[in-house]
């Protein structure tokens, strides 16, 4: 058989859709343009321009700097940027710059359910763990959470205060069988995984009668969330501790929760097991975890997209630099969900009726 022969048997000339690779280059420069958006956000966010956009109205980028105390040079290059994104308006005539008030919400509003400034500020912690990521790709294992920067931590605890100041207790403990009456007459409640405290101290403030105790395996968050329980006045019935609840819980509670923790979980199994021996009788777990679907062709598009990111930066990468499982921000479906807590014991799981597309919230029952 000859050189030629063998070369055109096993040579396969690849024919191009032109117009589809055409189309594609586009998009992946235009995601590509996002990402300095979203950098240009961060700068914004961090710098609290469009509080200030918001809060004084339009301004030149002079008028900016002497609001601010900060450079012109770069403010006119931060305001130019924004508003041939189209998050920025640019008024020609007086080369003023305006946030409009539809984008408000998003960029400006703290706290807010449609704001992503802890969405940016999450991502100048992700960003900084790049390297060590890049070695767990070529050798495995993952990197721990000790290896974050501080703004992440701040980014995680603004953005917790999302669900805490609008979800909690509008819509997630109402939700619950009899849990809120429970909760008004006193019982004990963990936090598993509490971070820096904001859903217990957002519960103690409500419900004065009940005693609560959060745990973390991350023990530098522990100072914070006792500091931030002092300054909110409810050090007297909150405490925190570092603790790995998945090995053991030292008392028993009528309700845990957990909130955006059983995926990050090293042994979600172990966890779930030690949720359901430290629960009283009549008790009550309380799951929060990001709504996934089962495929990837369900999950197709931004969510998916958010998911498997935050995965890969975060919730995955810890979970694996524990020895664990590493499930992944989107490796909780429903169905997943119920099998493991079926297998930990619970004998009903209910998927509370939440109109909600970004988190499933769960109630199990012992």
């Amino acid at each position: 058989m000859s050189d030629e022969h063998t070369t055109a048997e096993t040579t396969t000339a690849v024919q191009l859709d032109e117009e589809k690779a055409s189309a594609f280059a586009k998009r992946a420069f235009k995601d590509l343009t996002a990402t300095y958006t979203t950098a240009l956000c961060l700068l914004g966010d961090r710098l609290g321009l469009f509080k200030d956009l918001a809060a004084n109205g339009a301004a030149t980028s002079a008028e900016l700097a002497a609001r601010t105390q900060l450079d012109e040079r770069y403010l006119r290059e931060w305001l130019s940027g924004l508003a041939c994104a189209g998050y920025l308006a640019h008024d020609p005539a007086t080369t003023r710059f305006a946030l409009p008030p539809e984008h408000a919400p998003v960029l400006a509003e703290e706290a807010g359910l449609s704001s992503l400034g802890p969405e940016y500020h999450q991502l100048q912690g992700l960003l900084g763990v790049f390297d060590p990521l890049l070695a767990a790709f070529r050798q495995g294992g993952g990197v721990p959470q000790s290896a974050y920067h501080e703004s992440f931590w701040d980014g995680l605890e603004r953005s917790s205060l999302i669900y805490c100041r609008n979800l909690l207790l509008q819509r997630w403990i109402p939700a619950m069988t009899g849990v809120e009456q429970r909760l008004r007459e006193g019982i004990a409640v963990a936090d598993i995984g509490c971070g820096r405290g904001q859903a217990l101290i957002t519960l103690a403030e409500a419900f004065p009668n009940s005693r609560f105790v959060g745990y973390d395996i991350f023990a530098p968050t522990i100072a914070r969330a006792n500091a931030n329980a002092e300054a909110a006045g409810v050090a007297d019935r909150v405490r925190f501790a570092a603790l790995d609840a998945a090995q053991e819980l030292p008392e028993s509670y009528d309700l845990i929760c957990t909130f955006d923790v059983l995926h990050d979980s090293a042994d979600p199994a172990a966890l779930l097991r030690t949720i359901h021996a430290g629960l009283r009788p009549g008790g009550a777990y309380l799951c929060l975890e990001p709504h996934a679907d089962e495929t990837i062709e369900e999950l197709a598009g931004p969510h998916g997209t958010y998911l498997f990111g935050a995965s890969v930066f975060y919730c995955m990468t810890t979970s694996l630099a524990q020895g664990g499982v590493g499930l992944g921000t989107a490796g909780l479906p429903e169905a997943r969900v119920r099998e493991l807590c079926e297998g930990a014991g619970f004998s009903g799981l209910r998927r509370l009726p939440l109109d909600d597309p970004f988190r499933a919230v769960f109630e199990a029952r012992p």
